[in-house]
């Protein structure tokens, strides 16, 4: 795969030559260019890992997604309109709101699932079982690219079709986040019946598309819906169907999932290899360039008393964020120099999943399962147990908390905390206020506390320009009046 991305830059030139602005736009209009490059398995590869070489790209963006306007990171040297976003200051004309990436990697998709039924016409190498695993790995990377944009936005433009020609129409409305949760769930289901299990090496089973991460999207996606017997079920296809593949890391090699990475708990990474020129922008957003802080919140989660592994293993004694440039859980030893930017970025692993399947339970009130999952999870890093509070938002302020522990800076927190305020009909919509303006400056404090008594604040705008160019769009209503 590692080899494959080399020259994925070349092919992702070709595939955009003289195309238009729009971020629909991949493919050539030229019929000619177009025609001449889908011909083989070989085209069809290339571009499915170009597709998930752009992804991989994202890392930073995935990760400001994920912390921005949690609780774990406060703001050290980082850029004005990342600034804004923390200190809830955020207007359709900031960076972050650009989704142009996740359309670019949704319309590579797009062209793959169009063209490889075709190619299996044409080249006579191409069997019907690669066929349907390039259709599987095509739906797990677009599924993905939905979920982040229906975090984030809630309801976003559904794209099924490349866009290759004018005859496309690029000004699409929105569709509603409950559709497009339905669509992909259901692509899931059809793709993991065809992935394959194994690509030849770990770098690929971890880096690609395989049935223990569509059956992990599918656990995420089941959680976000609040559909908690869902959960446990697709949990359980990783623990049960796969379980001589994956097992949690124990306390002496719990840093090995993020250094070297592509350890036994990890199901799918974003591959990262400096030695290969693919750098991941973590090393310097974390690490080297001072953007962001351990809050004090994180501080106080992340006691070296009380948590030697993953608190050393998350930030060091001048509190920067750790996992993503130490080489040892104990902040202090950094990585190689010509490794400093190889970190893998994490979107999936067991104990990930297995802390869903406990929010799961305990959302059921099945109380002694959940909470022997998540002593499990701390028994293997050698924290101490809890004790077990038999009420459901105790229990769910106990296994949060225990994600923010155990996943700290993963890109996971702010998703974890949105999913508490909208669950039982914005039932604890007040203790997420509380928790959204916790590192506001206290001038802002009352001011935001009661803006985002809405939850559509709670959703990012849609991008200024995007609203110019597709008249079909309508802004977030939090945002409507929003000027520059």
């Amino acid at each position: 795969m590692k080899k494959i991305i080399l020259y994925i830059v070349t092919t992702i030139t070709l595939l955009s030559v003289n195309s238009c602005s729009d971020w629909l736009e991949l493919i050539p209009p030229d019929g000619l260019v177009r025609n001449e490059y889908w011909q083989t398995k070989e085209d069809l590869k290339a571009t499915l890992m170009g597709a998930y070489q752009a992804f991989a790209q994202l890392d930073e963006i995935l990760f400001e997604l994920g912390e921005l306007r949690g609780d774990m990171i406060v703001d050290d040297n980082s850029p004005a309109y990342l600034r804004n976003i923390m200190e809830g200051n955020i207007y359709p004309n900031n960076n972050l709101t650009n989704w142009a990436d996740f359309y670019e990697i949704i319309n590579y998709v797009n062209n793959v699932l169009k063209y490889n039924p075709i190619i299996f016409d044409i080249d006579q190498t191409y069997s019907e079982y690669q066929m349907l695993g390039t259709e599987a790995e095509a739906l797990f990377i677009r599924s993905l690219a939905y979920f982040y944009l229906v975090r984030t936005f809630k309801d976003v433009p559904l794209v099924l079709e490349p866009s290759e020609s004018d005859d496309v129409d690029f000004f699409l409305p929105k569709s509603a986040d409950t559709t497009i949760l339905r669509i992909i769930k259901t692509d899931l289901l059809r793709a993991r019946q065809f992935v394959t299990g194994d690509y030849g090496s770990p770098e690929e089973n971890k880096g690609r598309a395989t049935k223990a991460a569509i059956n992990s999207l599918l656990a995420d996606i089941s959680l976000w819906n609040f559909e908690y017997e869902d959960v446990i079920k697709f949990v359980e296809a990783v623990e049960v169907d796969e379980k001589d593949d994956y097992f949690l890391m124990q306390s002496s090699s719990w840093f090995e999932i993020f250094y070297p990475g592509n350890s036994f708990e990890g199901i799918f990474e974003f591959q990262f290899d400096a030695s290969l020129n693919q750098n991941n922008s973590l090393y310097d957003e974390t690490y080297n360039d001072n953007y962001y802080l351990a809050s004090l919140k994180a501080l106080e989660l992340l006691d070296i008393s009380k948590e030697l592994n993953r608190g050393n293993g998350s930030i060091n004694s001048n509190l920067k964020i750790w996992k993503y440039s130490g080489a040892y859980a104990d902040g202090k030893s950094l990585r190689p120099s010509s490794d400093r930017k190889s970190g893998n970025w994490i979107i999936y692993r067991l104990g990930d999943l297995l802390l869903m399947k406990a929010e799961a339970l305990s959302q059921l009130s099945r109380f002694d399962e959940a909470l022997e999952i998540v002593n499990n999870n701390r028994e293997r890093v050698r924290t101490d147990l809890l004790s077990p509070p038999y009420t459901v938002n105790a229990f769910e302020d106990m296994i949060l908390q225990e994600r923010a522990i155990e996943l700290a800076f993963e890109g996971k927190r702010w998703f974890d905390l949105l999913r508490m305020g909208r669950r039982n009909n914005y039932s604890r919509k007040s203790e997420l206020i509380e928790i959204l303006i916790e590192n506001v400056p206290s001038t802002q404090k009352l001011v935001l506390a009661s803006k985002l008594t809405n939850p559509y604040g709670w959703y990012l705008p849609i991008e200024d320009v995007e609203l110019e160019r597709n008249k079909n769009l309508i802004q977030n209503p939090y945002y409507a009046d929003f000027t520059k």
